[in-house]
């Protein structure tokens, strides 16, 4: 088992398979957010559903969008189970907040490096831990 320690966190606690790619996270660029997958050709999980995973991304990217686009997927579940990332931005925290949305980020060392793609994680928010089971 590895546990890894963020330096930010918000949400609940949540176990689920983890979704990895060493690229960044836009909710309105990247996603096609009727459909659940990452959209963006270039993206490199494009194709893939990103709902009910655990997202392990580089950094957040975009603007103000992203927070309510993050809230309007989650009233219609079509959300992530939670995001991980390198780098957050306060816009995408706040997203995840309104969502309800688990996030963690900055890890000493890339956290998309250390979480293998597949692999069964649980966040504890409170103690700021990802766990590779």
């Amino acid at each position: 088992m590895i546990e890894l320690i963020a330096r930010h966190a918000i949400g609940r606690p949540v176990r689920g398979s983890a979704l990895v790619a060493h690229d960044g996270f836009s909710a309105r660029y990247d996603l096609d957010r009727a459909a659940g997958k990452f959209s963006r050709p270039a993206h490199k999980l494009a194709g893939q559903s990103y709902v009910g995973k655990v997202l392990v991304l580089d950094t957040a990217k975009g603007g103000v969008a992203s927070a309510w686009m993050l809230h309007e997927m989650a009233s219609r579940q079509l959300v992530p189970l939670a995001i991980v990332l390198n780098s957050v931005n306060p816009i995408l925290a706040q997203g995840a907040s309104f969502g309800g949305l688990t996030m963690l980020a900055g890890f000493d060392g890339d956290v998309t490096a250390r979480v293998p793609n597949g692999a069964t994680v649980e966040i504890d928010p409170e103690r700021r831990v990802l766990r590779v089971l």
